[in-house]
């Protein structure tokens, strides 16, 4: 079930993928790698979070929104 922490699935998780729409293109490497593991710290804050079901387990999947910048960068 998307947009959901799913604590089974959490347990599971051996891959993390984010996804970062056009409007972020610009942004540089360690910007984008400061997001995404406060992204990742706390996924069930995220806006958009998927799990993908892998052979090992599952993919956590966040999609980067204005939201989530927002969020993050007062930490």
């Amino acid at each position: 079930m998307p947009n959901q922490l799913d604590p089974y699935r959490e347990a599971l998780v051996v891959e993390q993928q984010t996804v970062w729409p056009d409007d972020y293109e610009d942004w540089s490497e360690a910007d984008r790698s400061r997001v995404e593991m406060l992204l990742h710290a706390a996924p069930a804050e995220a806006a958009e979070l998927d799990y993908v079901r892998q052979h090992t387990g599952f993919a956590r999947v966040i999609t980067v929104t204005p939201d989530d910048v927002e969020r993050v960068a007062a930490t």
